[in-house]
């Protein structure tokens, strides 16, 4: 099968490599769609894992093949299929802190090489506990476009959940990339005012589609933009969808007194300078959400699936479409964002 596989820091080639071979319990997926994930290009470009590998895992497709013991699956069945899914009996899955869950952290999707997800290749192979806990059907009439957008639909739904939303308080949202429309959007849904940011008009064109109609120009002032929306206090909430240190500032200078930071793309290691005492004095609250959960698998799965039929169609986001033979190309695109560029995906599949 064709892969796009990892070579080392900023090295991804087009190769020629195995089906991967299923066990008891697994079953083999065609990929059809696979969306770029900004994880995959921190490790691309940052060298955190060792190659060869081959990543991305934000997958939907086709089985076709299962192991000994599947009776849940059979060829030709529609699925997404998550990578990670946690044991559900240590003491952090107690607290639902399910990321933190050494078994979460192992990844549970290859298609070869150490286990990195396997997205940007034809084919992967699903692990048993994936398939008995993280693999979701796709019903006929939901594109798989939709459906690869489960798992970033439930890290997104995660942090919005986090933050207890109440329809009389207003969220800025920084960033309005696919993930950032995503927040906003989701955050919308709790009937709160949502303030979105943005350097680019044409990705403020994309997040109307999503309803989302108080856009501000990241180049102003957002944070007297803010405050000017709010009566003078500040947004309840800002919710942080772009990595960049200096923006922590920004979303902490943005809110109310009382009010919270979700970090949400800060995935590299670093220091960030805060003044403590807006902690302390303005009890204002710092706070992250990282990856998917599983208590929420559901009613995500619901509202990305039905919500396709009723209006919530989240292929809206995707700008571009590469084959596995371009996918350097796509990868490419990916790191270096241009205005009119928001999730691109591999269709291997297509």
């Amino acid at each position: 099968m064709r892969a796009a596989v990892y070579r080392g820091v900023n090295d991804v080639r087009v190769e020629t490599v195995p089906v991967p071979e299923i066990g008891p319990g697994e079953v083999l997926v065609k990929i059809h769609t696979c969306g770029i994930c900004g994880t995959d290009l921190k490790k691309i470009h940052t060298g955190s894992h060792s190659a060869p590998r081959i990543f991305g895992h934000e997958m939907a497709g086709t089985v076709v093949a299962v192991g000994a013991g599947v009776t849940d699956f059979v060829p030709g069945d529609r699925v997404m299929a998550y990578h990670h899914i946690p044991c559900g009996e240590c003491f952090y899955c107690r607290k639902q802190t399910f990321a933190q869950c050494e078994t979460y952290k192992k990844v549970g999707c290859t298609a070869g090489f150490a286990p990195s997800g396997g997205g940007f290749a034809e084919y992967i192979r699903v692990m048993d506990w994936i398939v008995r806990r993280g693999l979701v059907k796709v019903p006929d009439g939901i594109p798989f476009e939709q459906a690869a957008f489960i798992e970033p639909t439930n890290t997104c739904y995660k942090a919005v959940d986090m933050l207890a939303l109440q329809p009389d308080e207003t969220v800025l949202v920084i960033g309005q990339g696919p993930i950032g429309v995503l927040l906003a959007a989701l955050a919308r849904r709790t009937g709160a005012t949502v303030l979105t940011s943005d350097l680019y008009p044409e990705r403020h064109a994309v997040a109307a589609k999503f309803g989302l109609d108080h856009p501000l120009d990241a180049c102003g002032d957002v944070v007297a933009a803010a405050k000017a929306a709010t009566e003078g206090r500040g947004a309840d909430v800002a919710l942080v969808a772009v990595g960049g240190n200096a923006l922590i500032q920004v979303a902490m200078d943005a809110i109310r007194p009382g009010g919270r930071v979700m970090l949400f793309a800060a995935t590299q290691h670093g220091e960030a300078p805060f003044d403590p005492a807006a902690v302390c004095m303005d009890e204002k609250t710092l706070m992250g959400s990282y990856s998917a959960s599983v208590a929420i698998q559901d009613e995500v799965t619901q509202l990305v699936l039905e919500g396709y039929l009723a209006g919530f169609d989240l292929t809206q986001l995707i700008s571009h479409r590469f084959s596995i033979e371009d996918a350097v190309a796509a990868i490419e695109l990916a790191s270096n964002p241009q205005p009119d560029s928001m999730k691109i995906v591999i269709q291997p599949g297509s």
